[in-house]
């Protein structure tokens, strides 16, 4: 069982390999048998399956980074609620390269030490160049 500072000290780390556009560094805190559900209801099981989905995004979409802004540890059941606000170039139609800030949470379900569970849920409306833009129903 991983204490509260054991959780805190892994996801710092964790989101500083996502800060290094690291996906090897990312990828060292999922179980062998990870779920990950993202917002667009993209779904990947196993670690290897979910490291195939992430290559590409890791590759061509540079100049992302995630910002915690809170997060909630229970360590009893063995669970975090990190959130976060994702700054990158936008990929909206219409807004490509134009500064996007996007903000979510993840709930993330530790076993043996790893995220078995990672769901994150995002907001439908972004910032995109200061301005408040609902997202279509195509990229949600």
């Amino acid at each position: 069982m991983l204490s509260r500072d054991d959780i805190k000290n892994a996801l710092t780390s964790w989101n500083l390999a996502w800060d290094n556009h690291n996906l090897d560094g990312v990828m060292e805190l999922f179980h062998d048998d990870v779920l990950f559900e993202n917002w667009t209801g993209g779904r990947a099981r196993g670690k290897e399956n979910l490291r195939k989905a992430w290559e590409n995004w890791f590759q061509n979409h540079g100049g992302f980074r995630f910002i915690e802004e809170e997060t909630f540890i229970d360590v009893e059941e063995q669970k975090a609620l990190y959130r976060w606000q994702l700054d990158w170039p936008s990929f909206e139609e219409g807004f490509e390269g134009k500064a996007e800030k996007r903000r979510g949470v993840d709930v993330l379900h530790f076993r043996d030490g790893k995220i078995i569970k990672k769901l994150t849920y995002s907001k439908t409306t972004i910032e995109i160049d200061g301005e408040r833009v609902q997202l279509s129903a195509s990229s949600t």
